[in-house]
């Protein structure tokens, strides 16, 4: 029988501002059973922002928690002894959303550091340029990141920074009792488009913490805008360990 999502939903205009960074600062938040993945010998953290549209959870779609903004702040990581060989994922450091709701029920189901915040987003298109923001109030000031971008979107080359980043489909988070949660996320292949300028106002020190810092502060090694698709996320199971 085919698995039922937990959630289904469109994620659109995601935004990938990828850091390199000291694979050191990651390991208190790798999941136990888990290791960092690395593209070219390098460790990447990343800011994402995106739009989640026509939100079902258990096929149940909720009165105003359908359309919303989400950026996160998530790493790369791999599970190498699956079933069918290597597990490519991502485990995130902090999410945010703008229902108070969203935060609460992804704490209490997958222990994910979700945060609600107000948030806004823009979206403008035009025949020849496409411009995405999304912004966020933390700490009375707000905060935004936004690029532009010209042209058609076109699927990653093999082998390159922006197929790594955008091809991992699986999420691992450590539980509450130190074990680890996995779920399958199913997408196809998205299409990205080059990004022709960007603009990063955050205040990364009291977002994320000191230990990040120094790597969010620096310019980021690649900023590109993918179009985003249909999504299916699992439930997780946690993992067995002896």
């Amino acid at each position: 029988m085919t698995p039922v999502p937990f959630l289904s939903a469109k994620w659109q205009h995601l935004m990938m501002i990828n850091y390199e960074i000291d694979p050191s600062v990651l390991n208190p938040f790798i999941p136990k059973g888990t290791q960092i993945d690395l593209w070219n010998g390098k460790a990447y953290i990343s800011l994402v922002g995106f739009l989640f549209l026509e939100t079902y959870v258990s096929g149940i779609s909720i009165p105003f928690h359908r359309n919303f903004e989400e950026v996160n702040l998530r790493f790369y990581i791999k599970k190498s002894d699956a079933p069918e060989g290597k597990r490519r994922g991502v485990t995130f450091i902090k999410e945010i959303v703008p229902r108070w709701g969203i935060a609460w029920l992804a704490r209490l189901l997958y222990n994910e550091n979700y945060v609600s915040l107000p948030m806004h987003h823009l979206i403008e298109q035009q025949p020849t340029q496409l411009t995405a923001e999304y912004q966020w109030k933390f700490n009375g000031r707000w905060q935004k990141i936004r690029v532009s971008c010209h042209g058609n979107p076109h699927y990653p080359l093999p082998g390159s920074e922006a197929e790594f980043i955008t091809e991992h489909y699986w999420g691992y988070n450590t539980l509450q009792n130190g074990d680890t949660m996995e779920y399958q996320v199913q997408h196809s292949p998205w299409r990205v488009w080059e990004v022709d300028t960007y603009t990063i106002d955050v205040d990364m020190k009291n977002l994320y913490g000191p230990p990040f810092t120094p790597f969010l502060e620096n310019p980021p090694s690649s900023v590109f805008l993918a179009e985003g698709s249909e999504v299916m996320v699992f439930k997780g199971k946690t993992l067995p360990f002896k």
